[in-house]
């Protein structure tokens, strides 16, 4: 298939375009801006420019393509939303396949192991994204898909890198909360290949939960990257009404007590992660200390 990818130069963006490449697809990045079509180019991968601000762009960047995979995002729902509506807009009725990525989020705290046919509780900062899932899944002649990926790790980056990081201004790992709640977690390079399993043989509709395990322990990844990092698993709670001051309503969605299981993933397409555990990375892997 020939496949448009959105935020093709980012972190999942750019681990779906080396898998894509790597299934036999001929690959086309959407590129904001000429270092992002320099990184493009230099991997091989056709770069049409496209700003998420800019909707012309986007429903230029879909015409002679087979599918879109969605990775990129502002944060933004007054960004993300018509953006997503443009390019919905200009598939309609062509049958081609539209993968949006949302994540895990939109479930709030799960109450226990659950799966993507749990009901969605989503914490304030990720509140705008069921309606742009909705709008994926409904519009009429487009194979819609969802992926809700856990937290992302890998490459020494994602939001785990901000525990090690944390480590340069205190001497110590610090994280939000009491340590007491689980993030659902999953490999990069393993998400990559459920981005191809999806787009390749996903029913039209479906959703996918995107989790390695049954969830970590916020508290326990603290004192792997701790280890990691070097000092000796010192950790440090942060409250969260203090966490809130800085970052917002990010603090919360690090505090959500969230455990999936992807078997529907599993089964349905076959998908089996592979890749180091987050305990194990934070300790000895990408974000260890060299």
């Amino acid at each position: 298939m020939r496949i448009l990818v959105t935020g093709a130069t980012g972190y999942i963006g750019a681990a779906v375009v080396d898998a894509l490449k790597h299934a036999g697809h001929q690959v086309v990045g959407l590129a904001r801006s000429d270092e992002a079509r320099s990184k493009l180019t230099a991997k091989g991968v056709q770069a049409v420019r496209g700003d998420l601000k800019d909707t012309a762009s986007l429903t230029a960047a879909v015409k002679d393509v087979d599918a879109v995979i969605w990775t990129a995002t502002s944060n933004d729902k007054d960004v993300d939303t018509p953006a997503v509506a443009a390019m919905l807009g200009a598939l309609q009725g062509s049958n081609k396949t539209f993968l949006y990525t949302s994540g895990v989020w939109v479930h709030g705290h799960t109450q226990g192991v659950v799966n993507e046919d749990a009901p969605l509780n989503s914490t304030p900062i990720v509140a705008w994204r069921p309606s742009v899932e909705q709008r994926a899944l409904s519009t009429p002649g487009v194979r819609g898909i969802v992926l809700r990926p856990g937290v992302v790790y890998g490459q020494g980056t994602g939001i785990p890198a901000m525990l090690t990081g944390s480590v340069k201004d205190k001497g110590s790992v610090t994280y939000v909360g009491t340590g007491e709640n689980h993030w659902a977690v999953v490999f990069v390079e393993d998400l990559a290949d459920l981005y191809v399993r999806a787009v390749e043989k996903a029913p039209a509709g479906s959703v996918f939960v995107a989790t390695q395990g049954p969830g970590v322990k916020v508290k326990d990844a603290a004192q792997a990257a701790s280890e990691g990092a070097g000092v000796a698993g010192r950790t440090v709670a942060w409250s969260l009404e203090e966490a809130r001051k800085q970052f917002g309503p990010f603090a919360d969605a690090l505090a959500l007590d969230q455990r999936f299981t992807s078997e529907k993933a599993e089964k349905l397409l076959g998908w089996a992660p592979r890749g180091p555990g987050l305990l194990e990375e934070l300790r000895t892997g990408s974000y260890a200390r060299r």
